[in-house]
């Protein structure tokens, strides 16, 4: 392994002068970098004109599943963690939350207001790097009663699956006191995002943007940086979770706001609280946008009064140019997109219009919108003009094509290589009464904080329990491909960690591999690393196993996965000890183990990758007994 014996560039997400709780310094352990450029046709320097190209040597067309840039720069970040109890929300209401470097500023609190100090805290950091650099995040546990780990969505992690932060799966939870390093290579560009896989602590607060730049499928003149647009909820996400298990208390809650970058007016007008995000165009320029949907349950349709978006990039993924006047957004998915600023100077609403039947979230703010500004418009006023009236669905888009083909030869979609995922209701007693419990193969996932698995790969152990939902990948750069068969009427947007992976078919009803086949697209399909599976349907999904880890797949509906909708891909496990340091597990294993010896809201209640049970910003009793 190499040290750090040289920093490029250092981008501090905080210049911290307080830790807010005492922590060992980082030790960085970094992979070997690679030093040099490899040949190739020149192509010019990225910009306005050139967006296709990227630092002269590498374009939209290198396939960067095989060649990436060398690491420039290592981007360095500092997390600290921390739970607020009485966060002056950006809508106007007070809560609990969990939220990034927010105590940091608390130096500053003889100069400024509590609220204002506060505010710009949600979304966390913007973490920003150039395709082919490496990201270093020092995340800190500052809270007293909460674990905490760091999930880098859509990340592939390439030999290096021990830096994907899902805990239970490939490390151990941070313990409350202590830091962990994440260092990885960023080898695909585009937006993404970052959240706790701890709980639902990433509905209480813990996500925020991650981009990556690198070449664009089309020319455009300003980049915007992330849009992230989430749903909102004046209750913290682990009591909803409580309410939302039990089959009595029916859907799960409605959430009580949408935000667009962080902000927005309280549901019942702006005099209760929060304001409108706005955002500048400047006329006659073309802007990328990239949005980001950060949400726990709310899905919606994304669309600019008077203007259309042209996409160049579904999730990590570039893809050809396609013009759409809206884009339907499920939870996790990202979108590159270009507006013209080519209307007239003014205001104009963005609108996020959710399903009205309940299928894809529900939100007590009937009309979520934020404000999209000309240079040289009223900074005040509200727009006029409130668009076409949009029936928003829970499908999914279609019509996208890679401008990296992957082609699978129908003949690979046979035998074994083929699998079956049901994906099941049941609704068991557990004590409280009936609850919801979503199965994969008949099994709800249940993962152990104290023993994940990428432990038992370095401990040569296969006796991971049943309940992990572990489907052993053997085979080496094969396609593998994976039938989810929907057997209820709600939809998921389904996640792989580690891999883009193809979408050959979706359909109504239930697939026979037999008769079929030939409703499959084999020939460079939508490729991404979240999809949207209707109620009542299948979804066939394939990738090349070409990355050795463990990696998860579940709904990222937050109530979902909790309540069981997961299961996890052990791929070519001989191969794991020999590319990434295992025994890097154990340190942090070792301080969650003695944690969790004392900790009063263990053992755990859930699947473990959303948490029920105590709230890190209450008192030390079960939750179920304070939301009565």
């Amino acid at each position: 392994m190499l040290g750090l014996t040289k920093v490029s560039a250092v981008l501090l997400a905080t210049a911290a002068l307080v830790v807010a709780s005492p922590a060992p310094s980082p030790v960085i352990h970094l992979l070997p970098r690679q030093t040099i450029i490899p040949g190739g046709k020149p192509c010019g320097q990225n910009n306005a004109t050139n967006r296709r190209c990227w630092k002269n040597n590498w374009n939209i067309s290198t396939d960067y599943d095989n060649i990436n840039p060398p690491a420039f720069n290592n981007r360095v970040y500092d997390f600290h963690i921390t739970n607020v109890t009485n966060w002056l929300g950006p809508d106007g209401v007070r809560k609990p939350a969990m939220l990034i470097n927010s105590t940091l500023s608390s130096i500053h609190s003889c100069l400024m207001s509590l609220s204002n100090m506060l505010a710009d805290q949600f979304p966390g950091p913007t973490i920003e790097a150039d395709w082919g650099d490496y990201i270093i995040v020092n995340v800190y546990n500052d809270m007293q009663d909460n674990g905490t780990s760091i999930h880098w969505h859509g990340i592939r992690q390439y030999g290096e699956s021990n830096q994907d932060g899902a805990n239970g799966v490939t490390e151990c939870p941070i313990p409350p006191g202590s830091m962990k390093t994440y260092d990885f290579h960023v080898t695909q560009y585009g937006t993404s995002w970052y959240h706790s896989h701890y709980s639902n602590q990433y509905g209480n607060g813990v996500v925020g943007p991650l981009i990556v730049r690198g070449p664009a499928a089309a020319n455009y003149d300003i980049d915007l940086g992330p849009y992230m647009i989430n749903d909102y909820y004046h209750e913290t996400a682990d009591r909803l979770h409580l309410r939302a298990e039990l089959v009595s208390n029916g859907p799960p809650p409605d959430s009580d706001n949408i935000l667009f970058r962080g902000k927005n007016i309280h549901p019942l007008g702006a005099s209760r609280g929060g304001s409108y995000d706005r955002l500048t165009l400047t006329p006659g320029k073309k802007h990328l946008l990239r949005l980001i949907n950060a949400s726990v349950d709310n899905s919606f349709v994304i669309s600019l009064v008077g203007h259309n978006f042209t996409v160049i990039t579904n999730d990590l993924v570039p893809v050809n140019p396609v013009v759409r006047s809206s884009l339907f957004m499920a939870v996790g998915q990202r979108y590159d997109v270009i507006i013209e600023a080519n209307q007239a100077v003014g205001n104009y609403w963005l609108n996020a219009t959710l399903e009205a039947n309940n299928n894809c979230g529900r939100s007590r703010n009937l009309f979520p919108a934020a404000i999209i500004s000309y240079q040289g418009a009223s900074t005040t006023a509200l727009p006029t003009n409130r668009g076409t009236s949009r029936v928003a669905t829970c499908n999914g888009e279609t019509g996208f094509s890679p401008i990296l083909t992957r082609t699978v030869p129908s003949t690979a979609f046979a035998g074994s290589a083929v699998g079956t995922l049901p994906v099941t209701l049941e609704f068991p007693n557990h004590g409280r009464g009936q609850v919801f419990e979503w199965r994969v193969k008949n099994t709800p996932i249940n993962i152990e904080w104290d023993h994940p698995i990428l432990e038992y790969v370095l401990e040569n152990n296969s006796s991971w329990p049943g309940a992990a939902n572990l489907i052993d990948v053997p085979q080496a750069d094969q396609w593998v491909f994976w039938v989810i068969q929907n057997d209820f009427a709600l939809p998921h947007p389904i996640h792989l960690h580690g891999h883009d992976f193809l979408t050959l078919g979706i359909g109504s009803g239930t697939f026979n591999i037999n008769t079929m086949k030939s409703q499959l697209t084999f020939n460079n399909p939508i490729r991404r690393d979240v999809v949207q599976m209707p109620g009542n349907s299948w979804l066939v999904i394939g990738y090349k196993t070409d990355n050795p880890g463990v990696w998860l797949m579940h709904c990222h509906i937050g109530w979902h996965v909790a309540m069981g909708l997961g299961v996890q891909f052990l791929e070519r496990k001989d191969e794991i000890k020999r590319m990434m340091p295992l025994d890097q597990l154990v340190p942090n294993c070792d301080a969650w183990r003695r944690y969790a010896k004392t900790s009063p809201y263990l053992p755990k209640l859930d699947s473990g990758l959303r948490r029920r049970e105590g709230e890190e910003v209450e008192k030390r009793e079960p939750a179920w007994r304070r939301i009565a």
